[in-house]
């Protein structure tokens, strides 16, 4: 939790959640651009994402103040994007990228939370209170040629599902004021359903371009077969077997329910969804940079191999489901520091029920 959190009275101020912006956002920078050796002249797309919090200046111009960055660099501050920003900034870069050759992006994902919290009654809206944590990543993406020598993984596929003109999709996670004037982010009880066929939408798209012919053969039947000869209830359609098409999976840490129901979905086992509980577990939601956590989480165990694929996804407000396909192309080092090195021993754990 910020520093802010932590006073009594709580300090829900401007000053507080820029404070945390600087807290999250400038040792991570720094540390990236040090351990890569890489100057901050050398960045010519900035692109950083915040939901709920956007000052003037943006915060690409904190990060462009702090470091020095050059006076024609590409900035790009993104708001009111919700906790699929993340892979959505990735979107943009990507874009970029194919339109700026021989360039570096430098993509920030973070939520600042100490203004954000919620001080009323209404129980949809109290739940964000005891999920969000504080976090971020950084992410250097590049279209050098050179740099695929020095490079992790290389971006497959990306694909975005924006589910906004239902209005129930769209007023499933909304900010709002309740009664008493306090302003907060309501989670309605049809939020699972809405995440669900999100989801099926975002797949449908993606579905073809990894997963194996015989396992596009196998669903495209299936869904001829429900729909010609197999009355409504009584047969769920064929669910691909996307453990053929991706080694590990980044399942945004939004909540056990959410987890749980991407697993269910999918139908994958509980190992799949590790790293997103143990996300969950120890550092909490922290929104558009948790499928970062857990695939540092991956990396740290040393279950990433040179040629495995990685399949984050990602939902957030609006109501919107991203996907982003990295395979890795070089070998990992499980002891290269990151988020989880200090007790990465310490994981798996076996995580609370509540009855």
């Amino acid at each position: 939790m910020p520093i802010a959190l932590h006073e009594l009275p709580t300090e829900a101020s401007f000053k507080a959640s820029l404070e945390e912006v600087e807290q999250v956002l400038f040792p991570i920078v720094e540390d990236l651009l040090s351990k890569h050796n890489i100057s901050p002249k050398s960045i010519d797309i900035l692109i950083s994402n915040c939901s709920l919090f956007c000052p003037a200046p943006s915060i690409t111009a904190m990060i462009t103040n702090k470091f020095g960055f050059r006076s024609n660099i590409k900035s790009f501050s993104l708001s009111g994007m919700g906790c699929s920003a993340g892979l959505l900034s990735i979107s943009l870069a990507k874009d970029l990228l194919k339109v700026h050759k021989n360039s570096l992006a430098l993509v920030l994902s973070m939520e600042a939370i100490s203004s954000n919290g919620y001080h009323g009654k209404i129980k949809s809206m109290l739940v964000t209170n005891t999920i969000f944590r504080m976090g971020g990543a950084a992410v250097l993406l590049s279209n050098k040629k050179h740099d695929e020598q020095r490079a992790k993984y290389k971006l497959l596929h990306l694909v975005r599902t924006h589910m906004g003109s239902d209005d129930r999709s769209y007023t499933s996670v909304i900010q709002q004021d309740d009664e008493d004037g306090f302003v907060g982010v309501s989670l309605s009880r049809s939020l699972l359903h809405v995440a669900g066929n999100a989801l099926r939408t975002n797949i449908s798209e993606l579905g073809p371009l990894v997963l194996p012919y015989l396992e596009q053969l196998r669903y495209g039947w299936g869904v001829v077969h429900q729909k010609l000869w197999v009355t409504a209830g009584k047969r769920e359609t064929y669910v691909p077997n996307f453990k053929k098409a991706f080694e590990h999976f980044c399942i945004h840490a939004g909540g056990r329910a959410i987890i749980d129901a991407v697993e269910s979905n999918l139908k994958l086992q509980k190992e799949d969804g590790e790293a997103s509980r143990m996300m969950l577990y120890r550092f909490g939601n922290t929104s558009s940079s948790s499928v970062w956590y857990e695939l540092c989480y991956l990396e740290a165990k040393g279950a990433v191999k040179k040629g495995d694929r990685i399949w984050q996804i990602a939902f957030g407000s609006g109501f919107k489901c991203n996907s982003a396909v990295w395979k890795s192309i070089s070998v990992p080092n499980p002891e290269e520091r990151n988020a989880w090195s200090d007790r990465i021993h310490l994981y798996p754990v076996q995580t609370p029920i509540a009855p």
